[in-house]
């Protein structure tokens, strides 16, 4: 049996993520110490807590799950003496998700990473004047039709109009990005070619699109400086859906990744024909999890974010 082990991305975050985990576990309070210290912020009080309002701010968003995900991995690997190099064969992430895998796998420092993702959060956010653009979920066609109505929300327009597919999440999920009236033109569109759905989605920006240009200048700057080392299991990356373990790729690949699509469904396919039989979702919700199940039905998955979890997974992979 293969595993990969991925990692979550916007959406999964909710009031009182981790608290469990850290009433339960001192190497999640170390994590989620960490991570507050290195953003002076704290952070694990907003995840715990609340408020929503706050906790769904973009810029921290991005760290907080990034620090569930790595208190889990933290977990599984000192309290079961768990080496995930030994236990699986790909780590994978959704977006910002990315960034836990990297993390998880050895790549980058926790502390260094809680910082990324602050500088990612702000710059994806400012990218783009609130009301100026946004997101939309297209449920029931796949990603070339979907192509197909973005083109057709674009064509005639000023050329500078954009509206672009920015997941594929799953064969019948994807997500739209672009400009307002752009996006609602393609829910349009989408619903004359047989959408099931076709909605607008409750964020500030416009994120995985051209649009974002400004923020993927400011991680190339936040990156070049940033050590980087090989990860010692493989990362499958969001931009190209294969493997990559280069630090030099990674950094590339982390910028092209805020202007580029997500390409969930073939990632999942790739680990699918590297020989992977089981996935693992390490961190807050089960929304990477119910993605796989549609994209492969024969790949055994489990969501792991709860102390109950935890051990259950560790007993298996002891």
């Amino acid at each position: 049996m293969s595993r990969a082990f991925i990692f979550p991305g916007q959406g999964s975050q909710y009031v009182g993520m981790g608290k469990d985990l850290a009433d339960a576990f001192v190497e999640a309070r170390e994590v989620f110490q960490e991570v507050d210290d290195a953003l002076s912020q704290k952070l694990s009080k907003l995840m715990f807590e609340g408020p929503e309002s706050e906790l769904n701010l973009t810029e921290n968003t991005q760290p907080a799950l990034m620090a569930h995900s790595l208190a889990v991995a933290k977990i599984i690997r000192k309290q079961g003496g768990i080496k995930f190099e030994e236990v699986c064969s790909f780590m994978a992430g959704h977006s910002l998700g990315e960034y836990s895998a990297l993390t998880a796998a050895g790549g980058l420092e926790l502390a260094i990473t809680a910082k990324l993702l602050k500088t990612r959060g702000k710059a994806m956010q400012k990218a783009v004047p609130v009301g100026v653009g946004a997101m939309a979920a297209i449920l029931g066609l796949d990603l070339p039709d979907v192509q197909n109505v973005v083109k057709k929300a674009t064509e005639g327009t000023n050329k500078e109009v954009v509206c672009q597919a920015a997941n594929d999440n799953s064969d019948g999920q994807v997500v739209v990005s672009g400009h307002a009236g752009a996006v609602q033109l393609a829910i349009n569109y989408a619903t004359e070619a047989g959408a099931k759905k076709a909605i607008l989605l409750p964020v500030s920006a416009p994120f995985h699109c051209s649009l974002m240009a400004p923020a993927a200048q400011e991680m190339a700057y936040a990156l070049a400086d940033t050590v980087i080392r090989p990860p010692f299991v493989p990362i499958v990356s969001n931009v190209t859906a294969k493997a990559v373990t280069e630090p030099s790729d990674i950094r590339r690949l982390l910028v092209d990744q805020i202007t580029g699509m997500v390409r969930w469904r073939e990632s999942v396919q790739f680990m699918k024909a590297q020989g992977v039989t089981e996935m693992v979702e390490l961190g807050a919700g089960k929304v990477l999890s119910g993605l796989v199940r549609r994209i492969e039905k024969d790949i055994a998955c489990e969501s792991v974010g709860t102390p109950e979890g935890i051990e259950a997974l560790i007993g298996k992979l002891k």
